[in-house]
C-alpha cells in the first residue's frame, strides 16, 4: 500500500475540479465506433474471423470511469471474448496500467453479485487490450506493452497484462487496412489534417481535410452525417496535441511538482478555451452551441477562461 504526501493529494483534489476532461466526452475515433457495424468490421479484420450480425456485440463501456482522468474508447463482449479498443495520438507507457484498472472494473460489473467463494470454477470473459496507435513518436508497425514493465523492483510479480500497439498512421499495416475501411478510411482522414497542418491555421486544415475526404468517399456517410460535430472534435484533439507538446515535452513532465500539475491545468485550460474559440469562428456558431459540441456547458467554459475573475467572486 502506498500513501500520497499531503501535497500529491491536494494536487489530485485540485485536478479533480478541472471539468475539461470530465465533460469533453467523444473524439474521432470513439465515435466512429460507437457504430456497432463499423466495431465488428474492425474486430473481424484483427482477428480474421467473419461475424456477419453486430447484435452479437455486447458494448460494457464504463462511460463514468473517471477517476483513470479520461474515458476509454470502447469495450466489448463478443463469444468469450472481452475486448477493450483505445485510440492514442500520442505515445504512452501506461496504458497497461490504465488496462489493468479497467478490466478490474469491467470483470466486477460482469459477473456483478456472484459468490466467489463457491467451489464451482467461475468462468470470465477472455481479455483482450487493443491499442491503435497514429502517433509520431514510435514507427513499429505494431509493438506489445506490458505491466510488469511498470514494477518498481523488475521482479516478475504474480499479475501481468498485454497490450498489443498497432499503428494505424497512413501507409502503416497495409493487409489489416486493406481488411478493415474504416481503419484505413480514418488513416487517410487523420494524414490529410496533418498534411494541411503544415500550410493552414488548424481550423482551415480540418475544415479542408473534412471537405476532400467527403468528395473522395473516404467515412462519407459519417463525416456527412456528424460534420459539425467531427470538426469540433477534430480542432480540440489537434489543439490538445499542441498544448500537450509546449507544455509537457519541454521538461515539465519530468517529476509530480506543483509546477507540472500548474503546467496540466493551464493547458488543458488553454486548449479548451481555444478550441472554443476556433470551433465558433470556424463554423460560425455562437458560444452556447460551440460548447454543446464540445460536452461542456458555457458556465464551465467561463470558470476555465476566467479562472482569477471566478476566484475573486469566492
Amino acid at each position: 500500500m502506498f500513501l500520497l504526501h499531503k501535497e500529491e493529494q491536494n494536487m489530485d483534489l485540485k485536478e479533480e475540479t478541472m471539468p475539461v476532461y470530465r465533460n469533453y466526452k467523444d473524439r474521432v475515433f470513439r465515435r466512429l465506433l460507437q457504430d456497432k457495424k463499423r466495431l465488428l468490421e474492425v474486430y473481424n479484420a484483427l482477428n480474421n474471423t467473419n461475424y456477419k450480425d453486430e447484435e452479437q456485440l455486447q458494448i460494457t463501456t464504463l462511460d463514468n470511469a473517471i477517476y483513470i482522468k479520461m474515458k476509454n474508447d470502447v469495450s466489448f463482449i463478443i463469444d468469450s471474448n472481452m475486448c477493450l479498443f483505445e485510440h492514442q495520438s500520442s505515445y504512452c507507457p501506461n496504458m497497461p496500467l490504465r488496462g489493468f484498472l479497467y478490466f478490474a472494473d469491467l470483470y466486477k460489473k460482469h459477473i456483478r453479485d456472484v459468490e466467489l467463494s463457491v467451489r464451482k470454477l467461475i468462468k470470465i470473459p477472455t481479455p483482450h487490450y487493443i491499442v491503435f496507435y497514429n502517433g509520431t513518436e514510435r514507427e513499429e508497425e505494431e509493438f506489445q506493452q506490458l505491466l510488469s514493465e511498470a514494477f518498481e523492483d523488475n521482479s516478475e510479480g504474480c499479475i501481468e497484462l498485454k497490450v498489443r500497439t498497432i499503428n494505424i498512421n497512413y501507409g502503416r499495416n497495409k493487409e489489416l487496412m486493406e481488411k478493415s475501411k474504416t481503419l484505413s478510411h480514418y488513416a487517410y482522414f487523420v494524414s490529410c489534417i496533418r498534411k494541411y497542418m503544415e500550410t493552414m491555421p488548424l481550423e482551415t486544415a480540418v475544415n479542408t481535410a473534412v471537405e476532400e475526404c467527403i468528395e473522395k468517399g473516404i467515412l462519407h456517410e459519417f463525416l456527412c452525417e456528424q460534420k459539425a460535430e467531427v470538426i469540433a472534435m477534430s480542432i480540440y484533439e489537434y489543439n490538445e496535441e499542441y498544448v500537450r507538446k509546449t507544455f509537457f515535452e519541454e521538461g515539465q513532465e519530468e517529476g509530480y511538482g506543483k509546477g507540472v500539475a500548474d503546467g496540466k491545468r493551464e493547458g488543458r485550460a488553454e486548449t479548451l478555451v481555444n478550441s472554443i474559440h476556433k470551433i465558433m469562428e470556424s463554423l460560425d456558431l455562437e458560444l452556447e452551441k460551440a460548447c454543446k459540441l464540445l460536452g461542456i456547458s458555457v458556465e464551465e467554459y467561463e470558470l476555465i477562461s476566467n479562472p482569477k475573475n471566478n476566484s475573486n467572486q469566492k
